[in-house]
């Protein structure tokens, strides 16, 4: 049973052009214990999407449920209550709050070592845990920490937008390898927006984004060797 579902999802944003539709009729269910990433041309609606999933954007029609349960008008605390968590594309600077407090925070009543999650995204917890999140920190170090705070929760669905943004190859080499053991040792649903293929090639399936439709949904295998020879819709957008 899927533990995530759309079903006919619509949404438009109003800009000084007018109305323009963003999700187009989405209609998607994934599954627990798999890693899903979801690509396709810049504005194609992927950011869009996994913000709608977070409650973070409202659809004007369609429903979203997790584990059974309709969620669509549930808010974007419920929603995290419920199993949900986000990791911004560009995350937010939590200004005065150290970074033990945060973590403290993320894990609620998780039984989890916050040391753990840092090290895993490359940063050392003796050297960041007692530092003020503030402008000292660069944007992939507070990118990181945002990482690790999704890392600590027990969820159902983690939702990562562009992870290897402003991140060393070093750091991404030991993130991709925690995604690795999140997927083995959880039943966490995983779903990542990316373009990189170190990435994709985590993927149990890859779904394809443009003008607010799904036209893909394939396996990483074929999906990358599509790229290779040039046949896939979405060459032009992805990097090898």
């Amino acid at each position: 049973m899927a533990v995530l579902s759309l079903n006919n999802v619509h949404l438009s944003m109003r800009d000084e052009l007018g109305e323009n539709k963003i999700l187009d009729g989405v209609s998607l269910e994934f599954d627990p214990k798999k890693i899903y990433v979801i690509t396709g041309p810049n504005g194609g609606g992927k950011s869009t999407l996994a913000k709608y999933i977070m409650g973070i954007e409202n659809g004007e029609e369609g429903s979203l449920t997790l584990d059974g349960e309709d969620i669509t008008n549930s808010t974007i605390v419920e929603r995290s209550k419920k199993g949900i968590g986000y990791a911004f594309q560009t995350p937010a600077r939590f200004k005065g709050l150290k970074v033990r407090k945060l973590l403290e925070l993320s894990k609620g009543d998780a039984n989890k070592n916050i040391y753990k999650p840092l090290k895993d995204v490359g940063l050392c917890p003796e050297d960041y845990l007692d530092r003020t999140l503030d402008d000292s920190f660069s944007g992939g170090e507070i990118k990181r920490i945002e990482i690790a705070s999704v890392l600590i929760r027990d969820l159902k669905v983690a939702i990562f937008d562009e992870p290897e943004a402003g991140i060393d190859l070093w750091s991404f080499q030991r993130m991709t390898e925690t995604f690795k053991e999140l997927h083995r040792d959880t039943d966490t649903c995983i779903i990542m927006i990316s373009h990189q293929e170190r990435i994709m090639a985590l993927a149990d399936e890859i779904i394809v984004l443009d003008k607010g439709k799904v036209i893909e949904r394939t396996t990483n295998k074929k999906f990358l060797e599509s790229m290779v020879h040039g046949k896939n819709s979405c060459k032009k957008c992805c990097s090898l």
